[in-house]
């Protein structure tokens, strides 16, 4: 990108302004790209403890606080700088889930039951629909609610999910 950034103020200087405005594009496509990026990491995350939470039949603080620091950064890392625009519409999640599940259910597998379970007999052991389709759920909460919101609605959520009534009441 700093050679970008040299490229932009040369061209300027110079009164290159089709240059220059082509050097900006470059440099927005980069930036969204990399936005893209930290998304996908965190929905990532998101499944994983979606996948644990679904083959374990149990929620952990810890899984509780993953699920809700992920959406949280969703929320922020999806909002565009003027506030009213996201990078990724409602509608617009299936694809970026079905891109992301299978290296969560692989990458779950070192974790899940204690990583009893190579990735490929863990595969066949997750319904990926209910992954997806709760992890949809998840996300629409991200449109619905401001960030100071979110937590709280999360956690009500979570309730439902396997074990959720056990860690609200702080059994295991």
């Amino acid at each position: 990108m700093t050679q970008e950034l040299i490229d932009l103020r040369t061209c300027i200087q110079e009164g290159r302004y089709a240059d220059a405005l082509a050097i900006l594009d470059e440099l927005e496509g980069m930036s969204k790209q990399a936005i893209l990026r930290n998304i996908q990491a965190y929905l990532k995350i998101l499944l994983i403890h979606l996948i644990k939470n679904q083959l374990e039949q149990r929620l952990t603080n810890s899984w509780v606080a993953s699920i809700r620091n992920s959406l949280i950064e969703l929320k922020k890392l999806n909002l565009k700088d003027n506030k009213k625009s996201c990078y990724i519409n409602l509608n617009e999640w299936d694809t970026y889930i079905e891109d992301e599940i299978e290296v969560a259910v692989r990458d779950a597998s070192v974790e899940v039951l204690n990583g009893i379970h190579n990735e490929f007999k863990l595969a066949e052991m997750v319904d990926k629909n209910q992954i997806i389709q709760t992890g949809l759920k998840f996300l629409a909460l991200t449109y619905s609610y401001s960030v100071k919101e979110l937590p709280a609605v999360v956690a009500e959520n979570l309730i439902q999910l396997p074990g959720g009534e056990d860690w609200k009441s702080g059994r295991r």
